[in-house]
């Protein structure tokens, strides 16, 4: 992996943005812009996995007219779980305080982010949620909405979470909980990898708090999501159940 040739920033105090991308020529520039004009402050990691449509390229040309946006290059497409983890070690080590996961694709709205960087002064972690009291979706299927709140009521069931959002991709996290985690232990690649961050932050006792979002569907590009990848994911649940629950208690008694 090779990162963009800024000076290395100093992210103490600091909130980093990180956006994964793969073929998002389109969306690339638009959503940086639109998270710079809504949180100045914050620095922004795009994260590429080698897109073939130049994705890569672009984003270097932002980083290269704004000091703030920093891209990290991965080699090839090895899933979103590990798109995150990377830029979070990125961060962790660069110091930043707060980091965010966010879609390139603009089904998340950048308007949201001031609120889930305050909102970190004083949870843990912080979840953009679908299915609490304000939140919802726009221009999705009634098939589509069945299956993502049966989903996260189906892993939330078998894992005791109260979160109402299990699956949602717009989080922000303190580094102390990135810290805690130990990221190398981090199983899944593709979609649980939403569902087992939150469960071990969870089981480490870490505040989680839901702030209602709407989402909408994207307008430009294709989804990387699928049924199959949905349900590879919820097929996951007992594991994670059972092996991180293992994991938890044999540390607490180390």
């Amino acid at each position: 992996m090779a990162d963009s040739q800024h000076t290395q920033p100093d992210g103490t105090s600091r909130a980093l943005i990180c956006i994964p991308t793969y073929n998002e020529q389109d969306n690339v520039g638009p959503i940086v812009r639109a998270v710079r004009e809504v949180v100045p402050e914050a620095h922004i990691l795009v994260v590429d996995d080698n897109s073939p449509d130049g994705t890569g390229k672009l984003a270097d040309e932002l980083s290269a007219a704004d000091p703030q946006v920093f891209v990290l290059h991965r080699p090839g497409k090895e899933g979103l779980g590990r798109a995150y983890l990377d830029a979070f070690r990125w961060g962790l080590a660069r110091g930043y305080a707060k980091l965010l996961e966010f879609d390139a694709d603009f089904s998340h709205n950048p308007k949201y982010l001031p609120t889930m960087l305050e909102t970190l002064d004083r949870a843990d972690v912080v979840v953009g949620s679908r299915w609490v009291p304000g939140g919802g979706t726009e221009n999705w299927s009634a098939s589509r909405k069945l299956i993502s709140t049966c989903g996260s009521f189906y892993a939330r069931t078998v894992l005791g979470m109260p979160v109402r959002d299990l699956t949602a991709g717009f989080v922000g996290w303190n580094r102390r909980v990135l810290e805690a985690l130990d990221l190398e232990r981090i199983e899944s690649a593709g979609f649980a990898f939403q569902i087992e961050m939150k469960y071990r932050a969870f089981l480490r006792g870490f505040r989680i708090e839901e702030l209602p979002i709407v989402f909408p569907d994207r307008q430009v590009g294709t989804s990387k999501m699928s049924r199959r990848i949905l349900f590879e994911g919820l097929a996951k649940v007992w594991q994670l159940r059972f092996r991180v629950r293992r994991q938890e208690l044999a540390r607490k008694v180390d």
